[in-house]
């Protein structure tokens, strides 16, 4: 059984063996940090901080082994006056000379920012030897977030943003980082993502305001503007189906393109639903899969599983077997939350 739940101030050791796989700004392999991490996701659930300024944090647990395998969260807002969310607007200009008869179309990037930004999505981390699981693990991690906005629509923005890493080299390095960043700020790429987590106020002072031509930077640098890299490929894929689009802004640092989608439109969001809980016995494969959770009163106030179900005779009635309601700790007639898959 893999368990969907809210990490546990216990679970700080586990969470930053599962850092070290990645070490992104989200998720750093840094446990000073990831401590702040875990204490502010915990006030989140717990409902301790204002809505916009909550961060959850969850963890796929394998129960049988005892051990937490990946995760992902949910930040509320991303971009407020104090912090603002950064980014390059990827825009075109078009430019034709009669003399010369000649048009050309330069690709520009110029810095934007949002001080009431959109929900984001991230720091979505599976351990290798679980990716490729036929329970699609990877998925279930990243689902579940849109089952928890839907649980809590009103704490969360009209907008959700996806920031997908591009292609890096093999030491981390970013491309576009080292052909422009780097030579306004001094920064070693890695340097400047860490501090903006906290403090963007660098960005807003030492970036260039204006227009910057990507036409000036290295072809290579030019082709991974923009671009995804072959490790989010598989999450550009799924973020297409469920309704985000490509919003023609990249991250500052490494390029990365942004995904955006209205909140309502995203069908997951959409598909999830309150239901009863009744008994049935055994499994059966032809059953319909999904995702079931079930919120309660104290830590972990927010558990999940990936499951096959029975459904009712009505929309309002999945039938759970004895491992999946022990799972979840709930009883026949309780009410959960079903995302079908």
């Amino acid at each position: 059984m893999f368990l969907l739940r809210e990490p546990l101030p216990e679970d700080i050791d586990q969470i930053h063996e599962v850092a070290r796989h990645l070490d992104t700004v989200n998720l750093p392999n840094d446990r000073r940090i990831l401590e702040r991490i875990l204490d502010l996701s915990r006030r989140s659930h717990a409902g301790e901080i204002d809505p916009f300024d909550r961060e959850y944090l969850l963890v796929l647990e394998d129960t049988e082994a005892r051990r937490i395998i990946g995760t992902s969260m949910i930040h509320a807002q991303h971009g407020t006056r104090r912090a603002p969310h950064i980014f390059f607007e990827v825009l075109e200009e078009e430019r034709y000379s009669e003399t010369l008869d000649r048009y050309f179309v330069h690709q520009c990037l110029r810095i934007g920012y949002n001080y009431n930004g959109p929900t984001e999505i991230g720091g979505l981390i599976l351990l290798p030897e679980y990716r490729g699981h036929p329970e699609s693990l990877g998925k279930l991690l990243s689902y579940v977030r849109f089952l928890y906005i839907r649980l809590h629509r009103d704490k969360f923005r009209d907008e959700v943003l996806s920031e997908l890493l591009p292609p890096l080299e093999p030491d981390g390095t970013s491309l576009l980082w080292e052909s422009l960043g780097r030579h306004f700020t001094g920064l070693s790429y890695q340097e400047a993502d860490r501090l903006s987590k906290d403090n963007k106020e660098f960005i807003r002072t030492l970036f260039p305001q204006g227009v910057i031509y990507s036409c000036l930077l290295p072809k290579h640098v030019q082709a991974v503007v923009g671009q995804v890299g072959p490790s989010t490929r598989g999450v550009e894929k799924m973020l297409k189906k469920i309704g985000f689009a490509y919003a023609h802004r990249i991250d500052p640092f490494d390029g990365g393109p942004h995904f955006l989608a209205k909140t309502e439109n995203i069908t997951l969001v959409q598909n999830t639903r309150t239901v009863r809980v009744s008994a049935v016995d055994g499994t059966d494969d032809g059953r319909p899969q999904g995702i079931v959770a079930v919120e309660r009163g104290q830590a972990p106030h927010f558990l999940a599983i990936g499951t096959r179900y029975r459904p009712g005779p009505g929309s309002g009635d999945i039938g759970l077997t004895d491992a999946a309601r022990s799972a979840l700790k709930v009883q026949p007639g309780d009410q959960v939350a079903l995302l079908p898959l």
